[in-house]
This record gives structure tokens, sequence and C-alpha cells, in this order.
């Protein structure tokens, strides 16, 4: 059974703007804009995934009388991998400011001769994760690999009860990758870009995520 995905490109929403911005070659050299609209898709796609939490009603009493509402049963946890998660990952905790966090460094290696990579993973800070729901942050789903490794890495603070994975722009095989390697993920995504290019960058994509929230790095 393939994973359930859900494209916020397939719907019409103010959501597109920011997507679309993301994407303007022009508008990236702003990086406060870039990391701003980062932080205003994660938004949206947070509020979609906590409409597949549980929750329980509770009574909040105002000044005038009381009111039935909704609380979730459990905040997820929000793993964030770093560096260019960090923008998206703000986005969701600004939704769910009671979640544990986690982050975790893991980068793609010096390319070899024929662009291919292995996945380097030097840092991890993480709670216990026995039972919980999971929301893995990474903007650029491109080949899956890093997302898939850090997810097994995880898999030493405990066994969650759900996986969700978000990401900014996904590339088609990055989802079919994901799919297999963690059929009990369910996947959400700004938008779904149908290929990569000869160095496995997502296309027609944005460029480097990481660069162009906080400048350039030396390789």
């Amino acid at each position: 059974m393939r994973n359930p995905v859900f494209n916020l490109s397939n719907y019409p929403s103010a959501a597109r703007i920011f997507i679309a911005e993301l994407r303007d070659k022009n508008i990236q050299q702003d990086s406060m804009r870039f990391r701003r609209n980062l932080e205003r898709l994660a938004e949206v796609l947070a509020y979609e995934i906590s409409r597949t939490f549980d929750y329980r009603e509770i009574t909040t009493e105002t000044v005038l009388g009381s009111s039935p509402e909704i609380m979730p049963l459990q905040q997820p946890v929000l793993v964030a991998v770093l560096r260019a998660a960090l923008p998206f990952h703000t986005g969701f905790l600004n939704i769910f400011d009671r979640a544990e966090n986690a982050f975790i460094g893991a980068y793609r290696s010096a390319h070899k001769s024929d662009h291919s990579f292995d996945v380097q993973m030097d840092y991890m800070a993480c709670p216990d994760l026995e039972g919980k729901t999971i929301i893995l942050i990474d903007p650029m789903l491109a080949t899956g690999k890093s997302l898939v490794r850090t997810w097994e890495a995880l898999q030493k603070f405990g066994k969650p009860a759900k996986l969700h994975v978000a990401a900014a722009i996904a590339s088609a095989d990055g989802i079919e990758f994901v799919s297999k390697a963690i059929p009990e993920a369910q996947i959400w995504t700004g938008a779904i870009d149908p290929t990569l290019n000869d160095h496995y960058y997502i296309v027609p994509g944005l460029g480097d995520a990481g660069d162009l929230a906080y400048g350039q790095k030396n390789s």
C-alpha cells in the first residue's frame, strides 16, 4: 500500500503564494523573506497535519461563561534536519508550541565522480520517542536518502506510534524512495516536482534551501 501523500499544490489557497515566492530567483535574494516564506508554509502544513490528531474535550471558562473546546491528546515531537530545516521547523513550532524537539545533523558528503553521494550524520539531540507522534521536518525531499538515514538513526530513542514527513518541495523520486523505505510514514509537502538533475537536486525546485536561508557554506 502506497503511503498517503498530501500535496498542498493540489488545492488553491494563499499558501501557493509562499511556494511561488520561495521558487522565484529574484525574491530569493532577500534571505529574510525566504526564511519567512518557509516558516509560513510550515504553519499551513502544521495546521493540515493537526487535523489528523486525536483530541479530548475540555471546558474553557471565559469572563462571561464556559465554552466546550478540544485539546490534542498528545503533542508531537518535531525533528528538524539541520541546517535548512531551521526556519521550516520554526513554523511548525509556532503551531505546536508545546512540542518536544529533536535536531539532527545530516548532510550530503562530497559528490563522487558519478555525482552520487553518501549521507553523513554528525549531530543528534533527541528526547524519548516511545509511543509518540513524530513530525520529521526537511524542506527539500530530493532523493530521500538523508530523511531515511535520519529515521533509522532515531530508532535508538524509542519506537514512535506515528510518523509524519513534512517537506516544502519534494521530488517524485524522493517520495517513492521514502514510501518504500518507511511504509508507515504519511508525507506532507507544498509541491511535488517531476525530476532530479544529474547532481540529484530537485527540478524545477528552488535551489539550495540552506544557502538561500543562511548564506553559502564552504563545502
